[in-house]
Order: C-alpha cells, then structure tokens, then sequence
C-alpha cells in the first residue's frame, strides 16, 4: 500500500508534504520520500523507514 500527497501553488511546497506525509504515517508505511520540480528539473530525497529519516535526509541534504 502507499500514500501519496501533491503540491501546487506559490508557497514553499516541503513543509506542505512534509506535513502531508505526516498524516499518513499512521498507516505504517516503510519509506518515504519528496520530489519536486526546481528550475526544470527534479529534485529527489527518500528514505527507508519512518518519516523523521527522510527529515534528516532533508536536513543535510536541502531542496
């Protein structure tokens, strides 16, 4: 089973999905992960296990 939460609009998209993925953390996924178009390209951060990993992945590696 997977989630999945999207953005569009003029406000800073991460925190939006971020919070988006928060909400479904209940559910026990095993992973999670954002993408986000940048100037033309994709920008992507993932990780396995629960949503304060990719946070960190976040945290050092910045969109």
């Amino acid at each position: 089973m997977y989630g999945i939460v999207g953005y569009v609009g003029a406000r800073p998209p991460l925190p939006i999905l971020v919070e988006g993925l928060r909400k479904l953390e209940y559910r026990g996924y095993d992973s999670a992960g954002v993408a986000i178009m940048r100037d033309g390209h994709m920008e992507v951060r993932r990780n396995a296990g629960k949503l304060s990993r990719l946070e960190d992945v976040l945290a050092a590696h910045p969109i």
